[in-house]
């Protein structure tokens, strides 16, 4: 028999909030949740990986129309694999094009920190040439 997880569970191994859980399952992120005897939503391990992936498309930048667009097709099945597939391969675009202007930013700093650590370094030598001899 499968371990069911319950939401509170659930928010502490994703590091969502309960409500966020709540709140994915509303707008379709999250579908056919079970429930216990008792109403209670129960997660499974299957569950859980769904989740973490959609926290890694949210991580990146995916908007959650995206994110629910690739639900909708996931609860289709396998006869959407090619169009889930071309959802991915553009959001991979997306995130390239993301890396590529983070990496120009951190070569500017780069090269801004290097011009600040030889000023530093000009106006150190200016100032001890400054200093007057007893």
């Amino acid at each position: 028999m499968k371990k069911l997880l319950t939401i509170r569970q659930v928010a502490e191994i994703t590091k969502l909030s309960v409500h966020t859980l709540r709140y994915y399952e509303h707008i379709g992120l999250l579908s056919s949740i079970g429930r216990d005897k008792n109403g209670y939503r129960c997660y499974s391990s299957e569950d859980i990986t769904w989740i973490e992936f959609l926290t890694r498309l949210k991580a990146t930048g995916m908007s959650i129309h995206k994110m629910i667009e690739i639900a909708e097709l996931r609860r289709q099945g396998d006869s959407t694999l090619n169009a889930r597939r071309v959802l991915m391969e553009e959001h991979y675009q997306e995130v390239q094009k993301q890396i590529a202007d983070l990496q120009k930013n951190l070569d500017l700093l780069a090269h801004k920190i290097v011009i600040y650590k030889e000023m530093e370094t000009i106006y150190e030598l200016g100032q001890n040439n400054n200093e007057c001899e007893e």
